[in-house]
């Protein structure tokens, strides 16, 4: 299937990284397409509708979702969406400037021999901060994939874990999270 690719955001701050998998592109696409494949890398509850127009979204947090629309959907090359973070909390200052389609994400899925190199490019990011905080998104998720297709467990979600630390004052979350 194929929409309007839209125009990839040339403003702001990208991030652009790499990582090559086990398995064939067919394989690896499902794992952003299928909700249940999706959820065991990246989310806790995952809702995908993967069409020109169809909408991303993903909680990957209590409260803490990351929704999009996708643009262009080319199996099993290519997947191109919108991108952004809503939630009930304060999102991290990293995340408040980066609301649903106000960025732009682009997977490519290119053959490798007997296995797949995921490229993404994340792109029109308002700020220096913001890129940082999706690049160590993308550099902590897709492992958690490389892991599962190799065979292997992806360990404990990484940012859950974090959003644990920011949200949960019970188990320490920051001090100005809490309230008298």
């Amino acid at each position: 299937m194929t929409g309007n690719p839209g125009a990839t955001p040339d403003q702001g701050w990208t991030v652009e990284v790499e990582h090559r998998v086990s398995g064939s592109p067919d394989a690896v696409f499902a794992y952003f397409t299928d909700p249940e494949k999706h959820r065991r890398w990246y989310g806790v509850d995952v809702e995908l509708d993967p069409r020109p127009g169809g909408a991303y979204r993903v909680m990957v947090a209590p409260q803490v979702w990351a929704r999009g629309e996708y643009l262009a959907v080319e199996p099993p090359h290519r997947l191109l969406l919108t991108w952004g973070w809503e939630g009930n909390l304060d999102l991290p200052h990293t995340l408040q400037g980066v609301p649903p389609g106000s960025s732009t994400v682009e997977f490519r899925f290119v053959p490798d021999g007997d296995g797949t190199i995921i490229r993404v490019r994340h792109s029109g990011l308002p700020t220096e901060d913001a890129e940082w905080a999706h690049r160590l998104g993308w550099d902590s998720y897709l492992p958690r994939l490389v892991a599962i297709l190799a065979g292997d467990d992806p360990g404990e979600d990484p940012m859950r874990t974090l959003a644990a630390a920011l949200y949960d004052t019970d188990a320490g979350g920051p001090q100005w999270r809490r309230t008298a």
